[in-house]
């Protein structure tokens, strides 16, 4: 059953501090200072909710495999590759990731007049693990995306609450050489290929009339429900967007402009560190700390366009950017889970699993992210002791851009083994800084 959209937006509005907002940016030459292309995303969402780190190999499955999501199950596929994924800990699939073919993957909430979907199905982070885990490129991502979403549909709570709170999907997906804008709505959708220059995406719909791909019976469909007339040139975001935006939405246009205009003024010049920046950017409101919600963890990806050279990978594993270190995962031999930035387990106890769902809270803080809020109270209570502490982090981060610098200029050259390590390293020595 499908709910009609008043509905929809009373729920999605009646909570001022609704984790409404997400920013994903992309950078494909000649926008980047160097030949690769460059992905990044904050994850906006309740300020109290714990993002973990999780690495998961590559596998095999047996013909017939059914495979548990968050809520649903959906069929196996044969051959999974290898991922790494920044998630909320609570959940099955991940706010953003990257696979071991440098397709890198972040999704955004969105609303639009086709009705939000009632019932469990698969949830947008959902899609997102498995295009990860399914695909070796960005176009085959969305391929995949889209398949699963006219198969099984999205739909099911994305907050860990009695108070469902639900909403349609947007993905940016890259790799080595292009991007792609995947927007839906309901069991439709849209897409549109970025070969070059940089691209921004913010809790709104943004493909207008530039549609690379789409699904074969949007545009019947827009016509059936009276919201285009069939004249003219096809306007996706104009003929899908709410006539009545929800104050967030609102809030998003104003973050969607702000962070197109960094991506303008960097253009040519855009590097791992200017997407940090970007990411930290609290004027702008893309670095996230209003209320109830806040940026719970970062993502910065470099995809070089060499295939000889390895895509590096930085993720935070903690809230807010402007007070967190990026750590560098490379996918390699030696790669394994860090258990600081794994949260523990409940198995079939956990809230998630148990009927009706949310009814309980469980403490879900992993090692790293104790001792990052124990080192932001410090840096809020002791000004000197918090300064330090965090020329600690700027000098970790530091260590990873100048390791990234070396790889891209063939001046470091490490064995297999030690590159699989090096988010485990560098995470064990952020741990140990806040002891």
């Amino acid at each position: 059953m499908e709910r009609p959209w008043p509905e929809a937006e009373e729920m999605a509005s009646s909570s001022p501090d609704a984790p409404c907002s997400c920013d994903c940016f992309v950078s494909v030459p000649p926008a980047s200072a160097i030949p690769a292309v460059i992905f990044a995303k904050n994850s906006d969402r309740p300020r109290d909710e714990v993002q973990e780190v999780v690495f998961v190999p590559a596998g095999t499955h047996a013909p017939g495999s059914r495979l548990q999501c968050t809520y649903i199950e959906v069929e196996q596929v044969s051959k999974t590759h290898a991922v790494i994924l920044s998630r909320p800990s609570w959940l099955w699939g991940a706010e953003m990731g990257a696979n071991e073919h440098g397709v890198c993957i972040g999704n955004e909430a969105v609303w639009t007049k086709e009705p939000l979907r009632e019932g469990e199905a698969l949830l947008g982070m959902d899609l997102l693990r498995l295009a990860l885990e399914r695909s070796t490129s960005a176009q085959e991502a969305l391929h995949v995306i889209t398949g699963l979403l006219e198969r099984y549909g999205q739909g099911g709570s994305c907050l860990e609450d009695p108070a469902p709170f639900c909403y349609h999907n947007t993905f940016l997906l890259a790799d080595r050489t292009e991007a792609w804008v995947l927007e839906t709505t309901g069991r439709l959708w849209a897409a549109q290929r970025i070969q070059e220059g940089a691209r921004n995406i913010s809790n709104q719909l943004s493909i207008g009339t530039d549609i690379s791909a789409q699904h074969p019976e949007l545009q019947t469909h827009a016509q059936a429900q009276g919201w285009w007339d069939g004249q003219g040139t096809f306007d996706f975001a104009q003929v899908f967007s709410l006539t009545q935006q929800p104050v967030r939405m609102e809030a998003a246009k104003a973050r969607f402009l702000a962070g197109r205009e960094l991506l303008r003024q960097q253009q040519g010049g855009i590097t791992a560190e200017v997407m940090m920046g970007i990411l930290r950017d609290k004027e702008s409101g893309i670095c996230m700390d209003s209320g109830g919600f806040r940026t719970t963890a970062s993502m910065v990806s470099v995809l070089p366009q060499d295939p000889t050279q390895p895509c590096m990978h930085f993720l935070t594993a903690t809230p807010d950017p402007s007070r967190s270190v990026f750590k560098p995962f490379i996918f390699g031999a030696g790669v394994a889970q860090a258990p600081q930035v794994l949260s523990p387990t409940f198995g079939a106890q956990d809230p998630v699993r148990t009927l009706p769902r949310f009814q309980t809270q469980v403490d879900r803080r992993h090692i790293l992210y104790r001792g990052h809020q124990a080192a932001l109270g410090l840096m809020e209570s002791d000004q000197d002791r918090g300064q330090q502490l965090r020329q600690k982090q700027l000098d970790l981060e530091q260590e990873g851009l100048k390791a990234l610098r070396g790889l891209l200029a063939s001046e470091w050259a490490p064995p297999f083994q030690e590159l699989g390590s090096l988010f485990q390293a560098f995470v064990k020595r952020e741990s140990q800084a806040y002891l």
